[in-house]
């Protein structure tokens, strides 16, 4: 198994996070909504989950270049870097087609879970005292923001998944190379 990644990783990774931290900026108006955590995950579910988690982690970083460096940059890099290696563990990359409901639910289901990363650092950061009745508050106050974040992943999952699907497995395809000894064992 190889530790280091190869120039075509390193580009693949670089090209997919600043595809996922340029979808974000055109839809930073409407909270929560934005294509970031459907590339991520994409990426991940067809390349892995370690390109998955740099996927994640680098876009969250190069995006708040353009809408803004802070403390929760960390939190953000995480929680997306955490979805593009969930994706990439729950996949089969061998699978042709895209299991659109499942990796859809999945999606849906990131866009809470990346709300609920984000609220432990906003708790931590901006709420005293920090006990049960701020942390449930906390959480009952961002469930709309991290409802539309649901949404947004599976409507973009669903407009855009089988489409991007294909065109990352047929990229991977061409990426690829196996040495002599691979094809032969």
């Amino acid at each position: 198994m190889k530790n280091s990644l190869a120039t075509k990783e390193v580009a693949l990774i670089a090209t997919m996070a600043a595809l996922a931290a340029v979808g974000r900026v055109p839809f930073a108006f409407i909270p929560g909504v934005q294509p970031t955590t459907f590339i991520v995950m994409m990426t991940g579910w067809v390349f892995g989950a370690r390109i998955g988690f740099l996927t994640g982690a680098i876009a969250a970083l190069s995006s708040n270049f353009f809408l803004g460096q802070g403390p929760w940059t960390p939190w953000q890099m995480a929680a997306w870097g955490l979805g593009g290696a969930v994706a990439g563990l729950l996949s089969k990359k061998q699978e042709a087609e895209l299991p659109l409901v499942r990796f859809t639910l999945l999606t849906f289901l990131w866009g809470f879970l990346f709300g609920w990363i984000m609220n432990i650092w906003h708790w931590i950061g901006f709420i005293y005292p920090l006990n049960m009745k701020t942390f449930m508050a906390t959480y009952a106050v961002s469930l709309p923001f991290d409802s539309l974040h649901a949404c947004g992943n599976a409507i973009f999952s669903l407009t855009f998944g089988t489409t991007f699907h294909r065109i990352l497995r047929r990229f991977r395809k061409r990426i690829t190379v196996k040495t002599l000894a691979e094809k032969l064992f």
